[in-house]
């Protein structure tokens, strides 16, 4: 299965839209969604082409190849408008002898991890800054943000298929992998 890995959308529809041209451009089965998808919160300006509702509609469209955790930004009331499940704080995905263990990093993260066996995974977003760590109890990735990068990080996401993480600018180009 080829899963892309994003996060921080933000509410703009502008990179949400590039977001999905890059999932059908890699062909993939499922995307996963770390949180944030709507609203920017109070810590953010503005995303380029802010428009939430328009956001709503094209994640709805997608909704058969979505899974998503929740944000710090995500409410129970954006799950009365979307069409799948985004309120779990976490989910576990089996990958070979590991888990890969999805959060949004505002509770859980590398600094306060869950608990991992030596080799697991540990995914979130939260920070807007693309990361990736092969550290000595378990890997770190990050994916950054979709709309707001920070610390001068790309817009992007993660391709995972095959024990292969990598990540790659909306446009595609691939700046760094990791193979388990």
């Amino acid at each position: 299965m080829k899963i892309l890995i994003a996060s921080d959308i933000h509410g703009s529809i502008k990179y949400c839209r590039q977001l999905f041209d890059a999932a059908k451009r890699e062909e993939v089965d499922k995307i996963l969604l770390l949180g944030d998808l709507l609203y920017h919160g109070p810590r953010n300006d503005l995303p380029d082409e802010y428009a939430p509702k328009e956001v709503i509609s094209l994640l709805n469209e997608h909704k058969d190849m979505i899974f998503a955790v929740r944000g710090n930004c995500d409410t129970e009331v954006d799950q009365m408008v979307l069409d799948f499940p985004i309120l779990a704080d976490y989910c576990i995905i089996p990958v070979g002898k590991r888990i890969m263990y999805a959060t949004h990093g505002h509770h859980y993260n590398p600094q306060n991890p869950p608990k991992l066996s030596r080799g697991d995974i540990l995914l979130n977003g939260h920070t807007h800054v693309t990361a990736y760590d092969r550290g000595e109890d378990f890997y770190y990735f990050n994916p950054g943000s979709v709309s707001i990068p920070k610390e001068n990080t790309n817009r992007g996401y993660i391709i995972f298929e095959n024990d292969r993480f990598t990540w790659k600018t909306l446009e595609g180009t691939a700046f760094n992998e990791i193979i388990l």
